[in-house]
């Protein structure tokens, strides 16, 4: 009967089907994934000037060597198109505010948004004014990136056949518009100005300044690790230098490695995609690497304007903003017009309960614009670095430094306004005229060291402006505890090799954390409850180190009650915000406040402080069970910090589309840890540059180097990423998998 059934044509129908089917999948896979991929070996020829090669290595970093540096950046632009193009388009049409013309009307308020910041009109006037030598640097890049498009026009990613549509030509404009989103990514404080005046507005203003420090860093926002050691603290006598930026998780991710060789020119480390050069590198002389400075570029303006005609006042006289009108492209829909109005202090940017807030920020006022990363990639010591980050406008960051002639240093960076009569920590009278800039704080007056007496310099986001500084200081500057850490754990120890320095990495102890853990331990001591659950979830506190690792309950508790305890500090600051859309969950709380309020506890705040604690413990626990069960011992962190991150298009397709996200994985760390991580943010990028020998250089992105969903580089990285591994920052030997020989035409 089975070989009966076996042969019957009903059963052959079926088998061919399947076969049809798998052969259909196998062309569509073809088709749509493998001839998309590009070609990294054999020989083509193109508009350059000499003979280059593009050497891929066993992760695909390209590694080119060109006849001069404009052959070196447009085969940067051509190999970051190979890798990145999709990731290119979409980040330049996010930042125009043209998502919406290919995805249709789900990106439609992305797109609002991003004209409201006017980076597409900023991006032209930075065009406008840019130096001959910037000018040539981003167009050699374009040229590259064209080339790319020219060639490969029928075999683009997969990404625009799908939502059909090919891309246009790459421009200077469109470099400078990926790295105005990075600039706005970076300095967006913006929110927690009008959450503070919310604040004001409805509470005690004297807690509420005290919740809001202006020289105090805040919650988890993008951030970095930065340090650099002396030979005095290394294995062989010659400085170390890490970095791991932070930025929001992405597949692609942020950054593309890559390594420039031409005459002048011989660096390697990390680049944006869709920007020329390397950004975060070492060359044969320094080494550098960043993190975000997060002083305050931008200021709100309650503007006294009329909407129909756009005349507003200032200092007592009447002014004529400036109109403004776009058309957003809508996939499928009508084009939307959306008008502006631009006064004196920017555009009309936020608007609640019949009030309208200009916005004012620091690239929309700049009269020239430079670029000095090409300069900075072929530094050869301390001074040539500072001439060239003297001509960085920003966004702000730190910049750690190292040399072949064992000389550390770090110099803060970028355009800081100088505000007259005002903070800037909440939206000012636009009319009064008492809160305008004079200009930018000097560059070497920025805080700066070089080659401190200690050997060691560290940067974590924290506020680096002595407290008698000259300038007026403003920013939502990160926690002490990263930073505290990272010195803590360097100074533990008399030497340290490359590698070791991962370890310090993905550091996940919390000094906050475990503070608040003994603090609400002692509280229970005094005041013992009989709920079972809140005491179990005390001893889980009483043995815990601290320690913010996934598969452990403790860590969860301390999150849930801090959690908790944020809430009654706002609560107690404006009373009147618990319910309001814009209330305390939302609040930018400083983590070295809450702990200062514990420390001191001040009499005007709690009457008691330990009933608080247990009751902020009890809450937690009853949030806790909601999603994790009864059994507090059995709480998983990495459940509470899953990290979940899709491919934005490929990701979106029926049954396959998940196997090209990443996760859900459970996580550790948090937002005070050194590995500072959070659902929507971690390390984006860990580079160790050794200078005893640059081959022990180590450096490793969150995915790949690879856009392509079918490429062996999509996510090769991920799991040493994912596991605290690294790989060979290769410079002098390098392991080719494939060559791509470049003739001149």
């Amino acid at each position: 009967m089975q070989e009966v059934l076996f042969h019957t044509p009903l059963l052959r129908a079926v088998n061919l089907s399947i076969a049809v089917l798998l052969g259909a999948l196998v062309g569509a896979a073809y088709w749509f994934g493998w001839r998309s991929l590009p070609r990294t070996s054999g020989s083509i020829t193109a508009p350059i000037t000499g003979p280059a090669t593009i050497t891929r290595d066993a992760r695909g970093v390209p590694h080119i060597a060109a006849a001069s540096w404009e052959d070196a950046l447009f085969l940067q632009g051509y190999a970051t198109a190979q890798d990145r193009m999709w990731q290119m388009d979409a980040l330049r049409r996010l930042a125009g505010g043209e998502l919406a013309e290919v995805v249709g009307k789900t990106a439609l308020e992305s797109d609002r948004d991003a004209r409201r910041w006017r980076l597409t009109r900023i991006a032209e006037a930075e065009e406008r004014v840019l130096t001959p030598e910037s000018r040539a640097i981003l167009a050699a890049y374009a040229r590259g990136v064209n080339f790319f498009l020219e060639t490969e026009r029928g075999h683009l990613p997969p990404e625009f056949t799908l939502l059909n549509y090919d891309p246009r030509p790459w421009s200077v404009r469109d470099s400078l518009l990926v790295a105005l989103e990075m600039f706005q990514t970076l300095s967006s404080s913006w929110r927690e100005d009008v959450n503070k005046l919310h604040m004001l507005q409805s509470g005690d203003a004297a807690k509420v300044n005290f919740l809001y420090p202006q020289r105090t860093g805040g919650e988890i926002q993008p951030g970095s690790n930065a340090w650099v050691i002396s030979g005095a603290h290394s294995a062989d006598g010659k400085p170390i230098l890490a970095n791991d930026p932070h930025l929001e998780w992405s597949v692609p991710g942020a950054w593309h490695l890559v390594h420039l060789k031409a005459p002048g020119l011989d660096v390697t480390g990390a680049a944006l995609p869709g920007v020329p050069t390397v950004i975060i590198g070492h060359n044969r002389r320094i080494a550098w690497g960043v993190t975000n400075l997060q002083f305050d570029v931008q200021d709100l303006y309650l503007e006294h304007i009329d909407l129909r005609t756009g005349q507003f006042l200032f200092q007592g006289q009447t002014q004529q903003a400036r109109l403004e009108r776009d058309v957003i492209e809508v996939k499928g829909e009508r084009p939307v017009e959306i008008a502006t109005w631009v006064t004196r202090h920017g555009p009309i940017f936020f608007s609640e309960a019949n009030r309208n807030y200009a916005m004012r920020w620091m690239p929309a006022e700049e009269s020239t614009f430079d670029f000095p990363f090409l300069d900075l990639n072929r530094a050869a010591n301390w001074d040539d670095f500072n001439a060239a980050l003297a001509r960085f406008a920003g966004p702000a960051q730190n910049f750690v430094y190292a040399d072949a002639d064992s000389n550390i240093g770090y110099h803060a960076t970028g355009h800081l306004p100088v505000r007259r009569n005002c903070v800037g920590d909440v939206p000012v009278d636009g009319a009064s005229g008492e809160c305008e800039w004079d200009g930018v704080i000097p560059y070497d007056q920025l805080p700066h060291v070089f080659n401190p007496p200690s050997g060691v310099i560290v940067t974590a986001n924290q506020n680096p402006f002595p407290a008698d500084y000259a300038w007026p200081v403003n920013g939502r500057f990160s926690a002490r505890y990263r930073a505290q850490e990272i010195r803590a754990r360097i100074e533990s120890r008399a030497q340290w090799a490359p590698g070791e320095m991962l370890a310090v990495q993905k550091d996940v102890y919390s000094a906050l954390s475990d503070f608040l853990a003994k603090q609400v331990v002692a509280a229970w001591d005094k005041h013992p409850g009989t709920n079972s659950r809140v005491a179990e979830a005390v001893s889980v506190l009483r043995q815990w180190n601290g320690q913010m690792e996934k598969q452990t309950a403790a860590p969860l508790i301390e999150r849930l009650t801090y959690n908790e305890l944020r809430k009654a500090l706002a609560e107690r600051a404006a009373p009147r915000l618990a319910t309001a859309a814009q209330g305390y969950e939302t609040a930018f709380l400083a983590p070295e406040i809450v702990e200062r309020v514990l420390r001191e506890r001040p009499a005007d705040w709690f009457p008691d402080y330990d009933a608080l604690l247990v009751n902020c413990l009890t809450a937690a626990v009853i949030e806790g069970q909601k999603s994790q069960g009864s059994r507090v011992s059995r709480w998983d962190y990495g459940q509470y910090m899953t990290l979940k991150v899709d491919n934005p298009v490929i990701g979106q397709l029926p049954v396959i589309g998940k196997y090209f996200d990443i996760g859900p994985v459970p996580m550790s760390g948090s937002a005070n840890t050194i590995k500072q991580t959070s659902r929507t943010l971690g390390p984006s990028l860990r580079m160790i540059v050794d200078f005893g020998d640059f081959e022990r250089s180590l450096a490793n992105i969150t995915v790949g180097e690879s856009g392509h969903v079918l490429s062996r580089h999509y996510r090769d990285q991920w799991s040493a990423y994912y596991g605290g591994t690294s790989f060979p920052m290769q410079f002098d030997r390098v392991d080719a998998s494939s060559v791509l020989n470049v003739q001149p035409k």
